[in-house]
């Protein structure tokens, strides 16, 4: 295949599986190289056709598509768990927050339910942990979206009102100077919005892979938050605090 068929068969691909490791790639076209499909994957990023992610995994260049959860959950693990080791030490005994989804508060989630305090949240990724649970938890009702994990929508929102939280931990597909906090999901932004305005502090957990990206639907600007993540970055900096070590 001449390099064109070969892009255009990639491409393809990625329709189809949202997502793909080279690896793979290599064994859907056993007759290309790996060293001729970096290449190839190299000039559909220059045409921002597609966009590499960390563990080598690549996806097509879309500001507005959601990422399965349980794609997500594999991908930046180390930094996702450092940031969620940095997020528990924000919380004391007895405080009442609110837990987002997304795979970052999945990983803080985790921890959270061993400690001596009230969780709120709409991560229906709660229902998988087996381990003793010492923690309050509310599992809001919502609308469920499966590719996240999350539950939103009218009742969730409602519910969400009648709470105020000490902090909450809110998960962003993107952070940019410029469009603050985004994610594709309207009903995600509309939720996020409500929790923003019934908590004491807000932190956004964001890896720094989600740096100058930006999506579709606006949540709120940088003022007025904090940022946890796994390194810091001075243009954001500038316009927020980032909590990296």
């Amino acid at each position: 295949m001449v390099p064109y068929e070969r892009q255009q068969r990639i491409l393809e691909i990625l329709k189809e599986k949202e997502l793909v490791k080279i690896d793979e790639l290599h064994l859907l076209m056993p007759n290309v190289s790996m060293s001729t499909l970096r290449r190839d994957i190299k000039g559909l990023e220059a045409s921002n056709e597609v966009m590499s992610l960390s563990g080598g995994a690549i996806r097509i260049q879309s500001k507005t598509a959601e990422i399965p959860i349980s794609t997500k959950s594999t991908l930046h693990v180390k930094e996702k768990k450092y940031i969620a080791k940095l997020a528990v030490k924000q919380i004391k005994e007895e405080d009442t927050v609110y837990v987002d989804s997304g795979s970052t508060c999945t990983f803080l989630l985790e921890a959270l339910i061993k400690m001596n305090i009230n969780i709120v949240t709409t991560n229906t990724n709660i229902l998988n942990f087996n381990e003793d649970i010492s923690a309050n938890v509310t599992l809001l009702g919502g609308e469920y979206n499966k590719h996240i994990s999350s539950l939103s929508g009218p009742l969730a929102e409602e519910n969400l009102k009648k709470y105020i939280f000490d902090k909450s931990f809110i998960g962003a597909n993107g952070i940019d100077v410029k469009f603050g906090i985004t994610t594709p999901s309207i009903q995600e932004s509309s939720k996020k919005k409500i929790i923003c305005d019934q908590t004491k502090k807000t932190y956004f957990l964001c890896d720094s892979s989600k740096y100058h990206m930006s999506s579709s639907v606006k949540v709120v600007d940088l003022n007025n938050i904090t940022i946890i993540s796994d390194k810091i970055d001075e243009k954001i900096a500038e316009k927020t605090q980032i909590i990296y070590k």
